[in-house]
């Protein structure tokens, strides 16, 4: 019984920590929007989406666990990255010339 208890203080600490990251990031770009998808057994990708463009992402370590945090952080959760909420997303610069970097090799 301890053990469970340890687990889920451990998974509230995590939640609460990743709800702060969120709320920092929604600070410093206008507001944020995110969507959280399951990346195996790695956990759960929370993508960030800025009111400025800005974009960035966490990890958690499971599902129940990011969408857990995104609740607790307060801002709009999207069931899908899809086209309407992805034009959302400035891209710069440096993020084109990596992709292009990506395609010849670089």
């Amino acid at each position: 019984m301890a053990d469970t208890q340890q687990v889920d203080a451990k998974a509230e600490r995590t939640v609460a920590k990743l709800a702060r990251r969120i709320g920092a990031f929604s600070k410093a770009h206008g507001g944020a929007e995110g969507q959280v998808a399951h990346i195996g057994e790695r956990g759960a990708r929370i993508v960030l989406v800025g009111g400025d463009g800005g974009w960035g992402d966490l990890v958690a370590p499971s599902f129940e666990i990011a969408e857990k945090a995104v609740e607790k952080s307060g801002i709009t959760v999207h069931e899908a990255f899809d086209g309407e909420f992805a034009a959302k997303v400035t891209t710069g610069a440096y993020e084109w010339k990596r992709m292009a970097g990506m395609q010849i090799g670089g």
